[in-house]
């Protein structure tokens, strides 16, 4: 799998705390879903399988936010909080302590299998 550099320094620059959940999820990521093209979208790491947004995380006022573009359809309860116009669902992470690694390896996997198709949302008139 071909690493984005871009996203390493995203990681670099997140302080203390934050760097360390980024780098976990950086890693979790990858490892997980080792045929994902990833790279810095609207500001922030974010995974694609077939030109699709996947997972990505932003650093946010809450933490680290963890995103599945998908995620609403994961019947998940830990990802909780939900997109109004989307069918995507995060969690926030202030600290490493905060992440359960199975419960993350298990979602990454959900969002290989649950995909919206958002790369032809335009063509679709925002229909997903």
């Amino acid at each position: 799998m071909k690493i984005d550099p871009e996203i390493l320094e995203y990681n670099r620059a997140q302080s203390g705390e934050y760097q360390q959940v980024c780098d976990i999820l950086f890693r979790e990521i990858s490892a997980n879903l080792p045929e994902a093209e990833n790279k810095i979208w609207h500001a922030h790491p974010v995974w694609f399988l077939d030109k699709n947004p996947i997972v990505g995380y932003s650093k946010q006022k809450k933490g680290i936010r963890l995103m599945f573009w998908s995620g609403a359809d994961f019947d998940e309860d830990d990802l909780s909080e939900r997109g109004k116009k989307f069918k995507d669902a995060s969690i926030f992470f202030a600290s490493v302590e905060q992440i359960n690694t199975d419960d993350l390896i298990r979602w990454i996997q959900k969002s290989r299998d649950i995909q919206c198709d958002y790369k032809n949302l335009v063509k679709r008139k925002g229909v997903l």
